[in-house]
């Protein structure tokens, strides 16, 4: 037997309800102690075209896509001779007993299901019949797989959320489909799944739910937005939370979310409001972040704070809305003209998602700058497993703000844009702050220390030398990579986001290959001594990105060139996430080279 170890693809038709039926059954194997990750794989149109719904079901706890499923759900007619070709061999195809198959593999096992009788028998009006035949291969696949029925229904009640009509008609079909199943399938395939205890104290979340909650718990007041895949739903996730969260004594909201005409316009109103004193934020993906680009060097020039979160998706262009890539970073990290250069945050987990929702804000006014959070649509969309989030323990970080006291006690004396302190962050005022001495000019222009405009080389130069201190300064308050050093390793891997999670499996892969590796996650930029420390320990350095010219290895040659030449890129950008038996294979391939 196979137990707890394979994965399962269900090849479906984008805008035919199937979502619910697969989360049901992630949830339900969820809920059975069994570590499980999901991938959905859709197309960019509303409707029609072929969708894939993965589900790794990995007793080890891995949570990486793999290149093959050992079980295959072929709905989709259009799809269905790749399906079935992609399907490893020994595995299993489920598919509908009217559906003709265009293919047969001596190798693969394949279970008809009668999903038209059991969609008849069900009653269904004929508006709900295309979504209750869903139920039929999640109640098939119970029966096979042996996943607990209870937990099918704990997970379609989750879903309904009290619909009780609903939950029974979904739930009465998955049941018919499981008894069928019982009665005329002989079972010859090894495939099971059995109950287990590694995810006790764990909920699956994806990462935008997870972002809005911690700008939520990160006091933020002001969100501007524009529809663009795959961030939407980080405003959507605000929209629902803050009005159940963010109320003042007297019920009223104190938080403002608008729908702008443009990503031109949300930028200019976050940055408005940021300058206001308002926790400002907005989401949003490639081309929108390309529209906000001047905006973007406003903020860094006139030292606003905002934050802009940016769920990477395959580009350039429109490129692919619906695929995922870490395609941003160069562009999210000198976003605009000139020399600017942003703090960027690139979250690996959903749990660092709720983190970066609140340190994000609390960064920008510390810094008085612009945060540009780097998810990714796998990260954003997918539903990841995790502990419960941990509350903020310290209290909001507004920076260096001056108040009405303060500018008494100063008598009147400050300068905007001084460097009182020596590391680059100066102080300033609110709008509305009661004190003769509060107003300054916001210059996006030339300005000296007193925000009076300039023209003069000295005070041109100066202000961008403080500006690079200020950036080598959030060195320091960035969130400090994650580091696994192994003793003895002679190679050294460093990647990012969501690569991590096929990095882990690759490593051990590679282990069990005789190759023992130590490894560093980068969490933020600018990128800070712990790194250079790292790359001086190993022989061997490879950076492992989803992206095609490996635009994080260039910056890390840009931050150590003298170790340049030994920093080897991984990259690959196809649309979906990297796998471990990729990133293994590369790294052997580039090993192979290195052997005398």
């Amino acid at each position: 037997m196979i137990i707890n170890d394979f994965s399962i693809t269900i090849a479906t038709v984008n805008g035919a309800g199937s979502q619910t039926a697969n989360n049901t059954l992630l949830r339900a194997i969820h809920k059975m102690g069994v570590p499980v990750s999901g991938k959905n794989i859709f197309p960019s149109n509303i409707q029609g075209l072929p969708t894939w719904f993965t589900i790794r079901v990995s007793k080890d706890g891995y949570l990486g896509r793999r290149e093959q499923a050992e079980v295959v759900v072929a709905i989709n007619k259009a799809s269905i001779l790749e399906d079935i070709q992609t399907l490893a061999s020994g595995g299993i195809c489920l598919y509908p007993d009217d559906l003709q198959l265009p293919i047969s593999r001596e190798d693969v096992t394949f279970y008809p299901m009668p999903v038209n009788e059991l969609v008849k028998q069900s009653g269904a009006e004929a508006r709900l019949k295309p979504y209750v035949a869903n139920m039929v291969y999640v109640g098939t696949l119970a029966c096979l797989l042996a996943i607990d029925l209870q937990e099918i229904e704990s997970a379609l009640a989750y879903h309904f959320k009290g619909k009780q009509k609903a939950l029974e008609l979904n739930f009465a079909t998955a049941k018919a489909a499981y008894d069928w199943a019982q009665v005329h399938l002989v079972k010859t395939d090894p495939f099971q799944v059995e109950r287990m205890n590694r995810t006790e104290g764990t909920f699956l979340i994806d990462g935008n739910s997870s972002a809005a909650l911690g700008a939520v718990f990160g006091g933020v007041q002001f969100v501007a937005w524009y529809p663009i895949t795959p961030s939407t739903s980080i405003v959507d996730h605000l929209s629902e939370f803050l009005p159940k969260l963010r109320q003042d004594a007297e019920g009223n909201a104190s938080y403002a979310i608008i729908q702008a005409e443009d990503e031109l316009a949300v930028i200019g109103m976050v940055v408005g409001a940021g300058w206001a004193g308002a926790r400002a934020m907005t989401a949003t993906s490639g081309p929108g972040l390309s529209l906000m680009t001047e905006f973007a060097g406003y903020a860094y020039f006139a030292e606003i704070p905002a934050v802009i979160w940016d769920v990477q998706r395959m580009g350039p262009s429109t490129g692919l809305p619906t695929r995922t890539a870490q395609d941003d970073i160069l562009a999210a990290y000198t976003l605009g003209h000139g020399d600017g250069r942003h703090v960027c945050l690139i979250p690996g987990s959903v749990a660092e998602c709720f983190e970066f929702g609140f340190t994000a804000l609390d960064l920008a006014e510390r810094l008085q700058t612009l945060v540009i959070v780097l998810s990714d649509l796998d990260l954003g969309l997918n539903l990841w497993p995790t502990k419960p989030f941990d509350y903020p323990e310290k209290p909001l970080d507004r920076g260096k703000v001056l108040s009405a006291d303060d500018l008494t006690r100063l008598q009147g004396e400050w300068q905007r844009y001084a460097d009182v302190d020596g590391d680059g962050v100066c102080y300033r005022t609110l709008p509305g702050t009661n004190h003769p001495a509060a107003a300054y000019f916001t210059r996006g222009t030339g300005h000296n220390q007193s925000a009076g405009y300039s023209e003069r080389p000295e005070d041109w130069s100066a202000n961008l030398a403080r500006l690079a201190k200020k950036h080598d300064h959030a060195r320091t308050l960035v969130p400090a990579p994650i580091v696994d050093l192994k003793d003895g390793a002679e190679i050294g891997l460093i990647a990012y986001g969501t690569s991590d999670s096929a990095l882990q499996e690759a490593r051990d892969l590679l282990q069990a290959g005789g190759r023992a590796t130590s490894y560093l996650r980068l969490r933020a930029l600018p990128l800070e001594s712990q790194l250079a420390e790292f790359i001086k320990k190993h022989k061997r350095l490879y950076v492992v990105e989803n992206n095609l010219d490996g635009q994080m290895r260039a910056l890390i040659q840009l931050h150590v060139p003298s170790d340049a030449d030994r920093i080897v890129s991984i990259a690959k950008c196809d649309g979906l996430p990297l796998t471990a038996r990729w990133i293994c294979e590369a790294i052997k391939a580039h090993e192979a080279k290195e052997q005398p």
